[in-house]
């Protein structure tokens, strides 16, 4: 047989309740007949269900003070628990609030419907949310059952529930948005996947509405820098003003939005749709990610000072994962762009990324789809994540060193890396601006080779030492990659 249950949401200076009742037991106690109601029907019956429900729910302080209770939403649905089967249930949304000075961390509850006229039946009292003491999740599974409200067959009462919850603090509620942030970003694949697509030609060169070639690692670095801080405003600022405004935003076109900016990163990586602005596009799409962030807290109906605590906490846990996982990327970023075949890698990541944006998509304006959903479990294995991220991070990052330290001695062997009197490289020299180093490079580079090409002729395969070693100078950055030969192979 289903029992009643009521879940409590401590707030600051309130606490919210819903109870959910089996329409079978509330109507056998109430005489209101729910068994078959249509929606018109509970619509015409709300007023009685109200007021049996204050007649049998009366919560007051420890010293017995009434509180204040106010019913809301009314609903019926089919669901079912555990060892039952499939049954309605009617759920009532409710707002206790303890007299002026009351604490709503203890007080009694008096409550006995159903109970009362229904000896076998029981409900169950749990606490759902509770920002003070970190407990902020809103699944029903997570609640603490802090008591059972049955009647004592002895005296064929109802006793009150008295209730007692642990103090909290502010560093628990903080830090719990802290976690609930980085969990946030860590599990919500699409924000991450948003990110890494966009950055993903962050090392690369456009030109001709193609990409073509790569530019320096500096270069790199300072895109991917420029594109996650402009995210971050985007996101933070939404984040801030949707929060401290209790705007109420629809949760559909957001989420649409984000998948179409998902959709629009994947485009961009196969061919520059915007290229020098992926900072600009960063911030404006960040801005619809926001909002979504913005989301989670608006289901928690805390109080500004919370408020205020959660934004902070909430926001430093999303900066925080992500910014560890683009460091974790970023090795791999630049290593792939200097693959032989970096273009036929990049767009198969892209049309990749593309189909679940699409499937995301369908999903969200209601066509459920396998795309989506694989692409949804994908967050659900965050350790394989981390895993998969560290490794490939640590073989680049062995990679790439391996490559300097080969690419810097072909070019002492061919004389391309010339020193002066003090031992320094003209085109390193610390002294000189960035556009003279890259200048003297070329210069130096250029007679250096011209002076070698009559000892080395054209390998068998027809790529001169010049052009080998030309290329292994812009890798290494001793050569501008504007300096680059028409040979330079090109994105297909």
């Amino acid at each position: 047989m289903p029992h009643s249950v009521l879940l409590l949401d401590v707030h600051e200076t309130s606490v919210s309740a819903e109870l959910e009742l089996p329409v079978d037991d509330f109507s056998r106690a109430s005489a209101i007949d729910l068994t078959d109601a249509t929606a018109v029907e509970l619509s015409a019956k709300t007023t009685a269900i109200r007021r049996y429900l204050a007649a049998h729910l009366h919560p007051t302080t420890v010293r017995g003070k009434a509180w204040d209770v106010t019913f809301g939403e009314i609903t019926l649905d089919r669901t079912r628990q555990t060892s039952t089967g499939t049954y309605r249930e009617l759920t009532v949304q409710a707002t206790l609030t303890p007299p002026s000075g009351g604490d709503p961390r203890h007080f009694v509850l008096d409550y006995d419907a159903i109970v009362h006229q229904v000896v076998t039946h029981i409900a169950l009292i749990s606490v759902r949310q509770d920002w003070a003491t970190g407990r902020v999740s809103e699944e029903q599974d997570a609640a603490t059952q802090v008591g059972v409200v049955r009647i004592d067959v002895r005296s064929m009462a109802v006793p009150a529930l008295t209730i007692n919850l642990e103090s909290g603090s502010v560093w628990n509620g903080t830090f719990t948005m802290f976690r609930l942030g980085a969990t946030h970003i860590l599990e919500g694949t699409d924000h991450l996947l948003f990110l890494l697509i966009l950055l993903l030609p962050a090392p690369l060169r456009a030109a001709g509405n193609r990409w073509r070639g790569t530019v320096g690692a500096r270069t790199s670095i300072n895109r991917i820098a420029r594109t996650t801080l402009a995210f971050t405003i985007g996101h933070s600022l939404a984040l801030a003003l949707s929060a401290f405004g209790r705007l109420d935003i629809p949760a559909q076109p957001v989420e649409a939005f984000i998948a179409v900016s998902i959709l629009v990163g994947a485009a961009h990586a196969i061919r520059p749709l915007f290229p020098g602005r992926e900072a600009v596009v960063a911030g404006v799409f960040g801005l619809g990610h926001g909002l979504a962030f913005s989301l989670t807290l608006a289901e928690m109906n805390l109080s500004t000072a919370q408020l205020a605590l959660s934004l902070l906490g909430f926001n430093l846990g999303i900066e925080g994962m992500q910014l560890l996982l683009v460091l974790l990327a970023l090795p791999s970023l630049l290593l792939l762009s200097r693959l032989p075949r970096h273009s036929v890698v990049r767009c198969a990541c892209a049309a990749l990324t593309a189909a679940a944006a699409l499937g995301w998509l369908l999903d969200r304006i209601g066509m459920p789809n396998p795309m989506a959903r694989a692409a949804d479990s994908a967050g659900s294995h965050t350790s394989q994540l981390f895993v998969v991220l560290i490794g490939t991070a640590a073989l680049s990052v062995l990679r790439m060193g391996a490559l300097y330290r080969r690419d810097r001695r072909l070019l002492h062997t061919t004389g391309v890396l010339n020193t002066d009197g003090h031992g320094r490289t003209a085109a390193a020299d610390p002294g000189l601006t960035r556009e003279r180093r890259a200048a003297a490079g070329n210069e130096t580079f250029s007679r250096r080779i011209e002076r070698r090409r009559p000892a080395h002729p054209a390998h068998s395969n027809g790529q001169s030492l010049h052009d080998q070693a030309r290329r292994r100078a812009v890798r290494v950055g001793t050569v501008d990659a504007d300096h680059e030969d028409s040979g330079e192979p090109h994105d297909r």
